[in-house]
């Protein structure tokens, strides 16, 4: 896919297996919005707008010099048809896809991701949006674009000055002491996320267990979301309801679908875990 400058940003000709829906509403990121004909967002400082005409996506409020950066963040260059005909292979992955056909996995940025992923435990999605929006507009950077005021995630250093009743106050929860302690051992430890990104997955797994808060699923989810671990198999309540339902007998634990997602589908792992999840919660009333 071809990426080109245009009057208001940027646009990506001819996108592929490319779905806005799909890729901002399938749980991997909490920081885009429905806005006119497409979805509005803040990433690593940058606001846009990005919608879709024809096969064609444009990146409104993109610089021209962060073509890479986009390209990256969208997983351009990788081939999704040739991902979704391997897996189409297995029967249950093969109807999946057809709910899901749009998805692409996003590189996310480490820290923004551990964090968030925190507030996603035992949470739902709007609850999850809100408590990272507070966080921003109480922490991060104000960003204008098109006359509208948005606000970057912190930075561990500019997170670091919340307290815990801080972070309570922006509706985490019980979870304002894990993100607490998380950032104090980023700090205190001298912790680089990308180093561990570096890791094989279960060795960066191992790591992020480390952290106070993240449990098996969150770390799949960070290891997939934003360290572009493939092999990574996160299970949530929707994973685990259609592994139960198509592979596995009901009584099985999560840990053990978990190695079986990983086992099974190998490298594939998260990109099926993904057509997975939407096609579980899309059709909620048959699973």
């Amino acid at each position: 896919m071809e990426v080109k400058e245009y009057e208001r940003g940027i646009v990506i000709k001819d996108a592929q297996d490319f779905e806005l829906q799909h890729v901002f509403e399938c749980g991997q990121c909490f920081r885009w919005n429905r806005y006119k004909n497409g979805y509005i967002g803040v990433v690593s400082k940058k606001a846009v707008f990005v919608y879709k005409e024809g096969n064609d996506v444009y990146i409104e409020g993109a610089k021209k010099e962060d073509q890479n950066f986009w390209r990256k963040y969208f997983d351009i260059d990788r081939d999704y048809g040739k991902i979704k005909k391997e897996l189409s292979k297995d029967k249950v992955l093969a109807e999946a896809i057809k709910y899901g056909y749009g998805i692409r996995i996003l590189k996310q940025e480490p820290f923004e991701t551990l964090i968030s992923f925190i507030i996603s435990a035992n949470n739902r999605i709007p609850m999850i949006k809100r408590a990272v929006d507070n966080i921003s507009k109480k922490f991060g950077q104000k960003i204008v674009f098109n006359d509208m005021e948005f606000y970057s995630f912190p930075t561990v250093e500019e997170l670091s000055l919340a307290s815990e009743k801080d972070l309570k106050e922006c509706g985490v929860g019980f979870r304002a002491f894990y993100i607490h302690e998380a950032v104090k051992k980023i700090i205190d430890e001298n912790i680089n996320l990308d180093d561990i990104e570096k890791l094989d997955t279960e060795n960066a797994y191992k790591k992020l267990l480390e952290f106070k808060g993240v449990g098996p699923k969150v770390a799949d989810c960070i290891l997939l979301f934003s360290m572009q671990k493939f092999d990574a198999f996160p299970v949530d309540v929707w994973v685990k309801r259609i592994m139960q339902k198509f592979y596995l007998a009901p009584d099985v634990s999560l840990l053990k679908i978990r190695q079986f997602g990983k086992n099974k589908f190998g490298g594939l792992a998260g990109f099926a875990q993904q057509y997975l999840f939407y096609y579980a919660r899309e059709t909620s009333n048959s699973i």
